[in-house]
């Protein structure tokens, strides 16, 4: 019989293995001053420049879908292009891509070649990993070093010679781990392109079993104590490392989002606790770990998965160091970190829980950041909070405290769900990356789709109604909310917003699934995921989405890369993946004359061709023009 867990993403093989019940007469929340239709129709594009000519110019700027498509700015340095279908990258004229990094190209002189036919070697953790994902560019003096993650594995390619890729030995579950992590890696731009520093000092591989420190306000607890750990304080590795962050001290923050997938029971009657079943932690895993090591069986070590789902926080300058797991981020399925510092100095840091159904985070540091000075409690103390939308365009931030959730204060933040779902904050469709503006006061979070909203409860038993934010059922095509903080202050607990934009198919749609009036057939798509802003205040935007290209899909074609102007609400299309590829981390150079992006989990032949495995890889933008990219 074929086991096909892993030929499923992670939201579909939660589906499958921990379905939520099926529950259709919720209370409507959305029901206001404003229709449903009438706030679709009111939603586009109040940017930054925009809002401040009022409500009425902003709806003339952007009345209707024609104007968006023949509206032109000088801020987009490349003509859009179109969709594409086939096995290859694409971007604009004017524009090249090569590739950086593979997974199994060498970080070290001593890896071994990389075969198709074994799926690379056991000795992985001496090679460049699979599924990247989040990354961020370091400076040390005059060299350049990438931290990029590793998020998950495709067992059938990574073990090609087993069948259906399932591990037979623990040697198949330690070359699977190995492959997964992060990668810290020096590279440099040469007379032939750039490329890994093969041997640099800064090279490293961190994997399922490097050790690290457990930090903040739940090491210790009693939740985290294992017999391996009996103190709490010390763990194994990180897992589904997906999106990424960078603090203004020079740090990369990597984030372990479906954790729960890793760990099983060889125990036939196991049962879940509660705390498993908010998580969807289960008797039986998606890559079988727990047949081999006992660290992932359910059955003999119990507390090991509270000692996941954490923002991991790595010093890619010193391969010595150890990564420390900051549990005052909370717990839950993080998909990235943002940080910015607020007026008065404090560490503000925006994360989404990427679940359907989940919530919108932010971290607020008592201490505040001096240049120079420590920063090792910044993000160990501080208070986390869930975001609540109104539907009237104002929203607040809800503090996560024993007096506000009736929790106690540690189990916060190893159950950071149930204590969101006990203050009342808006369940969201799947909140994504989130990204700060650069040159405005404000962020975005992109939230991917939905399928059950409308339709059934999140995990937690929360109600899934539309709402204001989240105002389509069955939300296939995703959405980018935007908020404002009150007075120009991220740590302030009221903020404004609205929808950036709503995804959708004009082509198949003539109803809110259309999408808002910023988009049209020239630039549709669907699933947002990635996001960042360049120095200038673009906002790029990468899918990972449905890429059949038929159905309510039609027209859309592979995975892409977008570019968004915050002011005018435009968005024009840069980059299409091959097939079956999600786009999926994003940074750039020093001189930001180069971009590296991340292609994922490809079902075409890329990038060795016909008859070759299908290799997760970085590839390198750049303009012909050698001009700054962004």
């Amino acid at each position: 019989m074929t086991d096909n867990r892993t030929d499923l993403s992670w939201d579909e093989w939660d589906e499958l293995h921990d379905p939520r019940p099926s529950e259709n007469d919720f209370d409507r929340v959305v029901e206001s001053a404003l229709s449903r239709r009438g706030f679709l129709s009111g939603l586009v594009a109040f940017g930054s420049g925009a809002a401040a000519m009022g409500t009425g110019a902003t709806a003339a700027l952007m009345s209707s879908a024609a104007s968006v498509e023949a509206a032109t700015t000088k801020r987009f340095a490349f003509s859009p292009i179109e969709i594409a279908t086939d096995a290859t990258v694409h971007v604009p004229e004017g524009y090249t891509w090569e590739i950086l990094a593979r997974w199994g190209d060498p970080l070290f002189s001593d890896a071994p070649e990389f075969s198709h036919e074994t799926g690379g070697d056991a000795v992985s953790d001496r090679i460049f990993g699979e599924n990247t994902d989040g990354m961020e560019l370091f400076e040390v003096g005059d060299k350049q070093l990438i931290a990029v993650n590793h998020e998950y594995l495709n067992p059938k390619l990574n073990l090609p010679q087993n069948e259906d890729g399932k591990p037979t030995s623990a040697a198949d579950v330690l070359k699977m781990q190995n492959l997964q992590g992060v990668s810290v890696m020096e590279v440099a731009e040469g007379e032939n392109g750039w490329n890994i520093v093969v041997d640099s000092p800064f090279n490293r591989r961190i994997h399922h079993n490097t050790p690290m420190r457990i930090a903040g306000p739940a090491a210790g607890h009693d939740l985290l104590k294992t017999a391996a750990d009996p103190a709490g304080v010390e763990v194994l590795g990180t897992m589904n490392n997906c999106g990424s962050g960078k603090t203004p001290w020079g740090t990369y923050l990597t984030c372990e989002e479906n954790f729960n997938g890793y760990f099983g029971s060889t125990d036939a009657a196991f049962e879940q606790t509660p705390g498993f079943k908010r998580y969807g932690i289960k008797g039986e895993s998606r890559y079988d770990y727990e047949k081999f090591d006992d660290r992932y069986d359910l059955s003999k070590n119990p507390n090991e998965p509270n000692r996941f789902g954490y923002i991991v926080e790595i010093d890619p300058t010193d391969p010595e160091s150890k990564p420390v797991k900051r549990t005052a981020l909370g717990r839950f399925k993080h998909e990235n970190a943002e940080v910015v510092i607020a007026k008065d100095g404090r560490v503000v840091v925006f994360l989404g829980d990427d679940e359907r159904g989940e919530y919108l985070y932010r971290y607020v540091s008592n201490g505040v950041y001096q240049p120079g000075g420590d920063t090792e409690n910044l993000l160990n103390e501080g208070t986390l909070y869930a975001a609540k939308f109104n539907a009237d365009g104002r929203g607040e931030w809800l503090a996560l405290t024993p007096e506000t959730t009736g929790m106690d204060e540690i189990e916060i933040y190893v159950h950071t769900r149930m204590a969101a779902s006990a203050v009342g904050a808006t369940t969201m469709d799947r909140p994504e990356w989130v990204a700060a503006n650069p040159i405005a006061v404000e962020a975005y979070c992109a939230l991917t789709n939905n399928k059950n909203r409308g339709v059934k409860p999140n995990a937690g038993g929360d109600d899934t109604a539309a709402n204001a934010v989240n105002p389509r059922d069955a939300n296939n095509y995703g959405q980018i909310v935007r908020w404002r903080p009150a007075n120009e202050d991220y740590t302030a607990i009221g903020f404004d917003w609205d929808l950036y934009v709503m995804c959708g198919n004009p082509n198949v749609h003539n109803d809110e699934y259309a999408g808002s009036s910023n988009v049209h057939p020239g630039n549709m798509f669907n699933s947002p995921d990635g996001m960042a802003f360049d120095t200038s205040g673009l906002l790029w935007i990468q899918t990972d989405g449905n890429y059949k290209n038929e159905g309510d899909f039609e027209g859309q074609g592979n995975n892409q890369m977008l570019v968004g102007d915050p002011v005018t609400g435009e968005i024009v299309r840069f980059m299409t993946v091959p097939y079956g590829a999600e786009v999926t981390g994003l940074c750039w150079s020093a001189d930001r004359r180069s971009m590296f992006v991340g292609i994922q989990h490809p079902k075409a032949p890329f990038p060795d061709g016909e008859g070759k495995l299908a290799r997760s890889a970085v590839v390198v933008v750049k303009r012909e023009d050698g001009g700054i990219i962004g």
